[in-house]
């Protein structure tokens, strides 16, 4: 039989509507977790008395986090639909931890999107959907949770997902790449079993919608770009960044360089899976072997790219934002860390052009003064340090981005315009 195509999912959604009950659910039902283990949990669960929490602990493995009852980092978990090969990646809801989620979305193919049918939209649920599609998830499940806790109400189901989709819509999301399923995670309603308490539901299960999504183009086309997740030095070996391939194709033998340093070499292998592989494309996570670099000349952040077609240093660049939450108001001058694929550079608010609708494009203000929580605005950004950014338009993994301050995720963005540096 044919390979199965690999697919990750993000899981995102407010804090306690369900993420984790739903996968934990889903893995048992599936076959990827054994029963044994849920019968485990629930028996410690009602031990510290928290009744209904056995399935969202197949995803929180640690035991803080069970003590503490969130989940913290982000949890990769494998399992198969009857078409593909899914890798979960479990982004947590909780606040402190959106980070992780973006360093888990940006690398998603679909997400699930989970709202509990009785509370409804929250502001988690409104930031994790700016989060998604500003990061460049386009096709989502929504799962609305915990039917139960509405008596399995047709009317109330119908109202909600009617305030989703015209929320969806507003953040630029279509319709025809949304598919939305009433659930109980807990009791086991249209997970993977069709319910009998919803006959109202003629709509796939949440199962069969997960082979109902599409797996993205690979732009093999598009010039090589890997942002370096890490570098080892291997004795015998030499020097072996490691990372995912974003866009084109990595050789052996190809000649290399590594922006912002500059730093030129060969390929002489390409792991995978710890099987040396001829080539590499995107999504492959990889470690590749490179002559006439030294560790210390690389590191995190910096990408790698064919000579003829080096990653882009940008002196400065022109970004669209949305802020998701500031205490005050953003001014020029204002320098926060911006995460961009496996870069963290602090980057100054060097103009704020104007401030717009985030739905239409119009223009709202010229050089506003300041932008607050809700607004979108197009400014001028200058990164402290070289940093690799591309325009979105040509190497959309590398030209999305977070801005991060005093802990917590204060925009999302996109890169519209690139000023180079001079070589």
């Amino acid at each position: 039989m044919a390979e199965k195509e690999h697919m990750n999912l993000a899981i995102i959604g407010h804090i306690d509507h369900g993420k984790s009950t739903l996968i934990g659910r889903l893995l048992v039902e599936t076959g990827a977790i054994d029963p044994h283990i849920i019968e485990e949990y629930r028996k410690k669960a009602e031990e510290l008395g928290k009744v209904t929490f056995e399935y969202a602990w197949v995803m929180d493995t640690l035991r803080d986090e069970r003590e503490r009852g969130i989940t913290i980092d982000v949890a990769h978990r494998k399992f198969e639909t009857d078409k593909y090969y899914y890798t979960i990646v479990d982004c947590p809801g909780h606040r402190d931890f959106v980070k992780n989620m973006i360093t888990g979305t940006s690398q998603a193919d679909a997400a699930v999107l989970v709202v509990d049918a009785k509370d409804g939209i929250m502001e988690q649920t409104r930031e994790h959907v700016a989060l998604a599609k500003t990061l460049g998830v386009n096709q989502l499940i929504v799962a609305i949770n915990k039917m139960d806790r509405v008596g399995y109400d047709q009317k109330r189901y119908e109202e909600l997902k009617a305030e989703l989709l015209k929320m969806l819509k507003t953040f630029g999301y279509r319709e025809e790449n949304l598919i939305f399923i009433p659930v109980s995670a807990y009791e086991g309603d249209n997970v993977t079993k069709k319910s009998e308490k919803m006959p109202w539901y003629d709509g796939p299960t949440f199962y069969e919608a997960l082979d109902m999504m599409k797996v993205p183009e690979k732009p093999v086309d598009l010039p090589l770009r890997i942002p370096v997740q890490d570098v080892y030095s291997i004795t015998g070996v030499g020097t072996v960044p490691v990372g995912r391939v974003e866009t084109g194709v990595l050789k052996k033998g190809d000649k290399v360089i590594f922006n912002p340093p500059q730093k030129v070499g060969e390929v002489k292998s390409i792991e995978m899976h710890h099987e040396e592989i001829p080539q590499a494309i995107p999504g492959d996570n990889i470690g590749w072997n490179v002559r006439g670099i030294s560790k210390k000349e690389i590191r995190r952040g910096d990408v790698c790219g064919h000579l003829d077609n080096p990653p882009t240093i940008a002196e400065e660049f022109t970004a669209q934002i949305v802020v998701l939450q500031h205490p005050t108001a953003i001014t020029v001058g204002y320098t926060p860390v911006f995460h961009c694929h496996t870069a963290q550079v602090a980057c100054r608010f060097e103009e704020i052009l104007k401030k717009i609708n985030p739905r239409t494009g119009e223009v709202i203000e010229e050089n506003p003064d300041y932008i607050k929580t809700g607004d979108s605005a197009i400014i001028r950004v200058k990164p402290t340090r070289p940093m690799v950014i591309e325009r979105v338009k040509d190497f959309p993994p590398l030209g999305r981005f977070a801005i991060r301050d005093m802990g917590t995720t204060i925009a999302a963005g996109v890169v519209m315009e690139v000023k180079a540096k001079a070589a």
